[in-house]
């Protein structure tokens, strides 16, 4: 297994790259997952003084022969952030190794009920622009492939990922892997897009997009949606 380390405007002091060697032992990922590939650890850094407690920003994602499973957290130095994410990483690791044995034999929770359990499923309306919004004049400007309107954000971060379809039960478990509060996916049943998502405590919303509906519908609905 590989461990990559690199920085994201911001140089990786040797001694800091074998601080990570010497952190995420592979004997214990390993003994975890038993079919991770490699480790990525990526380093930022934020010079804004107001954010001097969380100025270092350390995210590790580990990839192998199943899901991707990602944690980060920012700290006053990247020691202290690499800790956390480590920490992090070991108790998704452990989850889902607890979870891989418990589901074997009949413990295994069908797809379609656990979208029975889903309250408030949401479903996806083909246009997300509010109409208020798209009457104002304000100045747009080019980020990437984003068109910013007004001030905007000050860094844009565009990824592109594969989408193997996968069912409602396994989006579940890689939300909660990544360590997100939504996960984007392709529904294995209805072969449409498709986010999960976060509600109240242990709750959780789906949102379906039908792209045969789109022009079809009034805009608006899909505006509101993740905030039910």
């Amino acid at each position: 297994m590989d461990i990559v380390v690199k920085g994201r405007k911001t140089e990786v002091p040797e001694r800091f790259r074998k601080h990570v060697a010497e952190k995420l032992k592979l004997e214990k990922v390993q003994k975890l997952d038993a079919k991770v590939i490699s480790l990525d650890v990526e380093v930022s850094k934020e010079h804004n003084p107001r954010q001097a407690d969380r100025s270092d920003r350390v995210e590790i994602t580990l990839r192998s022969r199943g899901p991707v499973v990602r944690a980060e957290a920012a700290a006053a130095d990247p020691y202290a952030a690499l800790d956390l994410a480590t920490a992090k990483l070991e108790a998704r690791l452990r989850k889902q190794h607890d979870k891989r044995f418990s589901r074997r034999g009949n413990g295994r929770i069908p797809a379609s009920e656990v979208a029975v359990a889903v309250p408030d499923a949401a479903s996806l309306t083909p246009n997300g622009e509010l109409a208020a919004e798209a009457e104002q004049k304000v100045p747009t400007t080019r980020m990437g492939s984003i068109d910013v309107q007004g001030e905007g954000p000050l860094v844009v971060r565009e990824k592109t990922h594969s989408a193997a379809p996968m069912s409602l039960d396994q989006a579940l478990n890689e939300m909660e892997l990544v360590g997100h509060d939504f996960y984007l996916f392709v529904d294995a049943d209805t072969k449409l897009p498709s986010v999960v998502y976060r509600r109240h405590a242990y709750d959780y919303g789906v949102i379906h997009l039908n792209p045969d509906s789109f022009g079809e519908e009034e805009p608006g609905g899909a505006g509101g949606a993740l905030g039910g």
